[in-house]
This record gives C-alpha cells, structure tokens and sequence, in this order.
C-alpha cells in the first residue's frame, strides 16, 4: 500500500491512498462470500451460487461497494498510522478507482489534532494558599452536621417558616397560559434553598396548611429557557403539608452519635485537622488550575470545532450518567429544569473548549519535555484502582485492555505528571 498526504489547511489534511490489486481481488471474493448469501437464484439453494453465473446475472460491479467497506478501513488507518496523524473526525472519503484487476486509488481529507505553538510554562508565579481554618469555618462545619442530623416533624398548626420544608401543588402562568415545565404536584420545597424561581420561596413562607395562593414572580432575564426569560408569572400554589427541623444539641452526646469521640471538644480538634488536610488539598488543587491556565494562556492553537463537540459529546453522557445514579434521567431533568438538549450543550460548550485546550497544551509539554507514563506508573495506578474497585489490578489491567481504554488511562496518567512538572517548576507566591 502506498500512501503520501499534505496539509490543505490549518488542521485538515489530505491522504492519497493506493492498495495493491491483489487485495482488490480478495477482497471482492471475501464481498462474493458475503453477498451470495443473500440472493435469490432460480435452481440454486441461497449461498450456493457458482461465482461465474452470479457475475453474469449481476455483474462483478455489485460486488465493489462490499469489497470497498472491507478495504477501506484497513487501509485508512494503516495511512494514519504511517505518517504519525492524529484525526480528530470522521474523514471524508473520495474513491477515485476501484475495478477488478487495478488498484484501489482514495483520497481522504480529515481535521486532525492542531498543532500548539508553547508560550513560557516554566517559572509561572501561582499563589500558594495558606490552610488555616477559622473558628467561623468550624461553627459552619458544625451547623451542617447538625442539619444533616435534623429530625422533621410535621407541624399541625401556624405558618410556614424559613428553612421548613413545605410541600406543595403549583400551576405556572405566563400571559394567562399554562407553560411547559410550570407544573408540580405534592412537590417537597425548602423555603429559603433558593431552588425556586427568585420571590417564590419568600412568598409561601406565611401560608398555612390548605392555604391557596397566587404567587407573582418574574423570571430572570438571564433564565435558561428563552422564551421565559424576563417575563412575569403568576404560580398557583397549595400547601399541603409543612415539616419543620428540630436541629440536635450541640454536646457531647451529639459528638458520640455523628463520631467515635466521646467529647463535644475532642471532635471539634478532629475537625480541625480534617478541614486543614480539605484546605491543603483544596489549595493543591487550585494551584494546578492556575498553573495550567497560565500554561494555557501563554500558547497558541486553533482548536477545530469537532474536538469541542466531541468533548461536549463526553460531558453529556458523563452527567446523564450521574442523573441516573440519582434516580433521573434526562426526560425529567429536561422538564424539571425547562431545558433541552441544545440549551445544556451550550452550557456546557465553554467547559467543553476550555477541557480541550488545556489538554491540547498539556499534551504539547509533555512532548516537548519527554513526559510519559512509564510500566512502573501504569502499574503504580491500577494498584491503586485495585484497592478502590476491590478487584485484582491484572484483572483490571485486562478489563481495560479488552475496552480499548488502557492509552486513555497512560494519557491520564501522563498528563497528570505534566502538571506535577509545572507545579515543581513554578515560583510559589
């Protein structure tokens, strides 16, 4: 097989590809094999059908489209693979000769992964963060605990408070019409989350249990679904049920119950010491996205827009992913949310191209400093993920094999030791 290539543009390129006769000619027969299978001749069982009298009845042209799907895969990536190319989309094709006896002649043009031009990535100045925590910090810490510890009882009688959790019925209106995604029954709120649109929480917080009330609001002009944003609304709401927090004490029995300590005091210094180690870690974290992005800044790349669809592609499935380990899935965030799918890409398309960028760069230090992932790191992180998943790391190491996903883990790994390199070469400030 021969194949040259040259650039036509930025990112996109064109591959010239030739394959030799002989594989024309196998596979045509292995396309005779197949399509035989499936035809209908007068006095010949299905499959049974001598080559010569299928030619005749059909023609040897029939075949070509089937021998074609079985060459050309081959022969594309063995193109790529050859001249180093890295595709970023699916390429298209142009067959300029296929016939019994010749060569098989394509062309394909493809967007491939852009070239970055390295800005200064050594000797970055990045804020280190000190990790002290304040007693405001721990009281804060504390109050969370006893939130998550509080017990709900119904209230019979009176008004409904901030921070109760009422449950309701709303029916939304806008210009008098019921709209899309307005619309809940029995649905559990509370007053005082923000969850709802800004006003609406304020005003049922004073309503009673059967209470009917019209709750005016006005969507923000910056709302998600267009055709509400900036608009006023009128909620028809009944409150069926309030349930209001009974927060523990905060003592040494109260200590005993979320802990192993026996004492109020000796928790609170255990806390101390996990909310600096969060800190510290928190700290770690923000330097690597400051380092990267200053890393980032300082480069040139123009980045092809499948690479930012491809990506957007990835954070889709990843959230509808987690949706289902809540319980949803995307129907109903949709009509929760009055989203659709073209509103959350667009969301989600800044982070996308941000995503690509950052690895683009990355990826273009790691080249140029001989940053890779080694046997020992491989082996360093499914020893790790053994521990996480419980399972052997050679059975893991095989699971990702047979997945085609063991580069994806090396590449993490590399570029997780680029931005090591990046934070052992920056100056701390």
């Amino acid at each position: 097989m021969k194949a040259t290539w040259e650039k036509i543009d930025k990112n996109i390129v064109s591959i010239d590809v030739e394959v030799e006769a002989e594989k024309v000619t196998v596979a045509l027969d292995q396309a005779f094999k197949k399509v035989v299978q499936k035809v209908n001749v007068p006095g010949f069982r299905k499959g049974k059908v001598p080559r010569g009298i299928f030619e005749s009845r059909f023609g040897i042209e029939s075949l070509y489209q089937d021998a074609i799907d079985i060459l050309l895969p081959d022969a594309y990536s063995e193109a790529v693979s050859e001249h180093n190319l890295e595709p970023v989309d699916r390429p298209e094709i142009d067959v300029e000769q296929f016939a019994k006896g010749e060569t098989f002649k394509f062309k394909a043009k493809v967007i491939v992964k852009p070239e970055v031009t390295l800005g200064e990535y050594k000797g970055l100045e990045v804020e280190t963060a000190v990790a002290e925590v304040t007693e405001e910090e721990i009281a804060a810490e504390l109050e969370r605990l006893q939130q998550r510890h509080a017990e709900l009882s119904v209230v019979e009688e009176g008004a409904a408070q901030n921070g109760d959790i009422t449950v309701i019925d709303f029916d939304g209106y806008v210009d008098g019409e019921a709209f899309e995604g307005g619309a809940g029954e029995r649905y559990s709120l509370e007053l005082g989350s923000n969850s709802f649109i800004p006003g609406f929480e304020e005003q049922v917080v004073g309503m009673q249990i059967g209470d009917f009330k019209e709750v005016d609001v006005t969507f923000p002009e910056t709302y998600h679904a267009e055709h509400l944003a900036g608009k006023p609304a009128v909620f028809k709401v009944k409150l069926h049920e309030i349930k209001r927090k009974s927060l523990p004490a905060l003592d040494d029995e109260f200590a005993k119950d979320v802990s192993e300590f026996d004492t109020l005091e000796e928790y609170k210094q255990d806390l101390v010491i996990k909310l600096q180690e969060r800190k510290t870690q928190e700290g770690e974290q923000a330097r690597e996205v400051a380092v990267v992005d200053k890393a980032t800044a300082a480069a040139e790349v123009e980045i092809p827009e499948p690479m930012i669809v491809s990506e957007t592609d990835y954070m889709i499935k990843d959230f509808e992913n987690r949706l289902k380990m809540q319980g949803m899935n995307m129907d109903l965030y949709f009509q929760f949310s009055g989203q659709n799918e073209s509103v959350l890409r667009e969301q989600m398309r800044s982070d996308a191209e941000k995503r690509v960028l950052n690895n683009l760069v990355l990826d273009a230090i790691a080249k140029a400093e001989g940053i890779a992932a080694n046997d020992e790191d491989l082996n360093e992180e499914l020893e790790k993920l053994s521990k996480s998943y419980n399972r052997p790391s050679e059975e893991l190491r095989e699971i990702f094999s047979k997945n085609g996903n063991l580069n994806s883990l090396q590449e993490d790994i590399a570029l997780r030791k680029t931005i090591k390199f990046l934070l052992e070469n920056s100056k701390a400030v």
